[in-house]
Formats: structure tokens, sequence, C-alpha cells
């Protein structure tokens, strides 16, 4: 290893006595920098104030670039000549909703709250300018894919890598760092396909590395927070239809407590979440043959869904009831999307006849 890290109570630096050469989008960053400092710094996100903490960090002569954070916790993986640093900051903590459930909260709220999953890589080589962006555009990318397919509920989507950093750092021809002439030097033959290959495997890792140590779990309610959709406003729906029996509060505490615990039946929770990305692909036009504007075409399948998540709650009895809610559309059901009306109605048709039953 060709780096020190030196670390202190504001911050850490990666030093490199034989300097580093970096391209980053560092908050004090030229670009394509010949630095012999990266430093990570508790700061608020000002070019001046960063600087200046950053000179009294490295109290050294030599080069640096620093990016400042509000959170100093990161990690390092390391792969032969290839080293991952992966800092990060999370405002959003999983807390129980009942003994059986769990929600992602933030006390910041989800409109100032942010996950940010940062990265400084070094690969232990003298690479070009032009490669080492050529690295920063494959680890940009890999990021964007890999965070994409874990299809996070859309309120954490919005909170995620807002302010997330990223530098790439090689090591410098042998020559002298003052004098360097970085566009004519040397660089070493780089095999593209096994250098693209792990660097995208060990930024997979680091991601995940980093969403197990933070806990970022996401359950069926998360999910219903992404749509907009709260517990008490299903409750409340579920009181229109109810006939010949006084609403009371009692009554809908015992439809809250259903509606929680048919939300731990791990079949009712797959008809859910399988209806819900039924209608993100449908309204977001992603599957060809199925156009949701063509009135020519009935679609029942979200009724279907329906009826399973009411007859899996509580039987042919819900069934019946699926009916009329589905045709009402009381409270909360009247405004959502053609797939999501259908499948809460069915959860609420199901609650409310289990608990008359009882």
């Amino acid at each position: 290893m060709k780096f020190n890290i030196i670390k202190k109570d504001y911050g850490i630096c990666i030093n490199n006595p034989n300097h580093f050469l970096a391209f980053s989008d560092f908050t004090v960053s030229d670009g394509i920098d010949i630095v012999e400092n990266v430093n990570v710094i508790n700061s608020k996100n000002e070019f001046e104030a960063t600087a200046k903490r950053a000179e009294r960090f490295n109290q050294l002569q030599g080069s640096y670039i620093a990016q400042a954070v509000d959170n100093v916790d990161y990690f390092e993986n390391t792969y032969d000549d290839l080293t991952v640093f992966t800092f990060m900051s999370n405002d959003v903590e999983i807390e129980d909703f009942t003994s059986q459930l769990q929600v992602a909260n933030s006390s910041k709220g989800f409109a100032n709250a942010r996950i940010n999953l940062s990265h400084v890589i070094y690969i232990d080589k003298v690479i070009s300018p032009k490669d080492l962006l050529k690295i920063f555009k494959i680890v940009t990318n890999i990021k964007a894919k890999t965070l994409a397919y874990r299809a996070l509920p859309l309120h954490i989507q919005n909170i995620l890598n807002t302010d997330d950093f990223l530098a790439v750092l090689s090591n410098i021809p042998e020559n002298d760092a003052t004098s360097l002439d970085i566009n004519n030097a040397e660089y070493d033959k780089i095999d593209w396909d096994d250098l693209k290959i792990r660097i995208e495997d060990a930024v997979e890792i680091s991601l995940e590395d980093a969403i197990e140590k933070l806990n970022l779990t996401f359950g069926i309610l998360d999910y219903f927070v992404s749509e907009g959709i709260l517990i008490g406003d299903l409750v409340d729906a579920g009181m229109e239809l109810v006939d010949d029996v006084d609403v009371t509060d009692e009554l809908k505490d015992k439809m809250k407590e259903q509606i929680l615990k048919s939300l731990t039946d791990i079949n009712v929770i797959t008809l859910l979440v399988a209806a819900m990305r039924m209608e993100q692909d449908l309204t977001g036009n992603r599957i060809r043959e199925l156009n949701v504007n063509d009135e020519s075409v009935y679609l029942y399948t979200d009724e279907v869904l329906g009826l399973a998540i009411s007859n899996q709650i509580a039987g042919t009895k819900a069934i019946f009831n699926y009916k009329r809610y589905a045709e009402a559309k009381p409270g909360i059901i009247y405004g959502l999307p053609p797939v999501l009306d259908d499948i809460f109605a069915g959860l609420i048709a199901g609650c409310i006849s289990k608990i008359f039953e009882e």
C-alpha cells in the first residue's frame, strides 16, 4: 500500500507522500489534481470553511483536495491493487411500529433527511487522467444501476445520494510532482475488461455492506408511505360503509389492529407488493403490450388481486364485502390509481369482514 490513513476527531486524511493523481467532485478540487492528501472533513458544505479546516487538519505543505461531510463514518475494502473507501451518512432509522412491524423514520422528516453513500477509490497503478475519468464514469454508472435495482420506496429514493461524492485516485509516474507534465507522462496499460469487472464488483459489494451496516431494510409499511397511504386513512375508509353499527373509537381500534395483523401475513404482503409493482409498470408504460389508456382493453387482474387479498384475510364473506368497497371507493381509496384502489379495497373488505365475524 502506498497510502497512510491519518485520523482526527473532525475527519480523515488519506495521505500519499509520493502523491496521487486524483479525479474528483470534491468540495475543494479542480477536477484533476496531483495531491498528497485526500481529506474528508466534518464541515459545512462551503468552500472556504472546508479549505480552512483541511489546512489545519493536514499541517503539511503538500497539496490536497477536501470534501465537506456531516458525518465521517466509513469502512475500507481492499482487493489486491484496488482499495474502496465507503463513506456513509444516514438520517433514517428503522423503528418498531408494532411488535411485528417496523417502519423507516427520520427525526429530520423526509423533506430534509438524507442517505449518502460515497466513495474514494484508489488503484495502485499509474493511470492517465483520461483513464481516471473513464473509471469515474464506471463507478458512477454502477452505483446508479445497483441502487436502482433495489427498487426502494419512492420517498427513500428521493433522499438517496442527493449529496454523495466520489474521488478516483492512482499513482503518478516516477517524477517530481511539482514539475510533472501529466499530458505527456508514461502510464500503465490497462486491461479494461478485467478492471471494469473488478471495480463494478467492488462497488456493488461496498453498497451492500453499507446498507447492511446502516440497517437500511424496508418493509410493507414503508411502501405504504411511499404511496401516501396511512393506516388511519384505511381505518376511516373502512368505517364509511359500516351498516347498522355505531362507529366508535373501540371499533376503529379493532379495525386498526386487524389491518396491522393482516400486514404480517406473508401472503397478504406478497399480493400487495405484486399489485404495487404492477401499478408502477403500467403507469410507467414499461410493458409494450399493456396500454392502460386503451379504453377497449378490460383489465381485471387488479380485481383478481383485490379478491385474493380479501379472501386471504376473511374467506368467502370478505369477497362479497370486496364488491361493495371496490365500487364505492370510500375515503382514500377514491384517490388511488386504478390498481391500488382495488387492492386496498380488498385489504379493507377483508379486515372489516374479519372483525365482524369475531
